[in-house]
């Protein structure tokens, strides 16, 4: 078939320009949707983890002055390591897992908390749920003078929270803790982080030990916290907002 007698090349060129000429996109009736959706907050966090372990790897002793020893917590030592230890990590490897999972799993959570207040909201969030995560290892191994480096634990309180995310369209929709979908989701994925720290299967960190309890602190924490924390620094409700599930009126 010979297309330049079906479709003439002054046609080609004149219909795609009107359209330019009206603002439209040549090829649909609908506007152009953005590619990249992720919330700013969420993009910084993950874009940070590379950053920061790269300044890490210029200091003289590697950043483990600032790493978590949990046996100090109780002794009264370096207890801020609590916070600073989860701004360190062991190696490209391990930066690259966390900053793939912040960056999965902090938008459904980043969309539940609007402006200003919602990105320090976020943040809080964030934090909070790395420093008990630290906090829950240290009380399963009080006496470990192992070094406890990683953003999983504030990483996975991210997961716990985004969780309670599936399923719901509603932008503050959370599912119950008692959920059965939620329950089954959240269990198997506490069965594969105890299965990966127990066997010691965590890709491209051999002869590191993986501190999946402190995974599981910081997944409860989040998806305890994310429930209050969603209506304290989330969108004020509306008196018109309609419930997830419209049915007539009982009478």
């Amino acid at each position: 078939m010979d297309i330049k007698k079906r479709f003439p090349v002054a046609m080609l060129v004149k219909r795609p320009s009107l359209a330019l000429e009206r603002g439209t996109n040549p090829l649909s009736e609908h506007p152009p949707e953005r590619i990249f959706l992720a919330p700013a907050i969420t993009v910084a966090v993950a874009a940070s983890m590379p950053i920061l372990y790269l300044l890490q790897t210029r200091l003289p002793d590697g950043g483990l002055s600032l790493a978590f020893v949990p046996a100090t917590l109780w002794a009264g030592g370096w207890w801020p390591g609590l916070l600073t230890s989860m701004f360190l990590h062991w190696g490209w490897s391990h930066v690259a897992m966390n900053a793939v999972g912040a960056f999965a799993f902090g938008p459904p959570i980043a969309r539940l908390m609007v402006g200003p207040k919602g990105v320090a909201g976020f943040l809080i969030f964030y934090v909070l749920c790395g420093l008990v995560a630290a906090a829950g290892y240290s009380l399963v191994h009080p006496d470990s003078r192992n070094i406890l480096v990683g953003a999983s634990g504030a990483v996975f309180g991210l997961m716990g929270a985004a969780m309670r995310r599936l399923g719901r369209k509603k932008l503050g929709g959370l599912r119950a803790l008692g959920d059965k979908r939620f329950l089954t989701t959240a269990g198997a994925v506490m069965a594969v982080n105890a299965a990966t720290g127990l066997v010691g299967l965590a890709p491209g960190m051999t002869g590191v030990q993986v501190a999946w309890e402190a995974h599981a602190f910081g997944f409860i924490f989040g998806a305890l916290l994310i429930g209050p924390w969603a209506r304290l620094f989330g969108p004020a409700p509306s008196a018109f907002d309609s419930p997830d599930v419209l049915r007539d009126p009982e009478g």
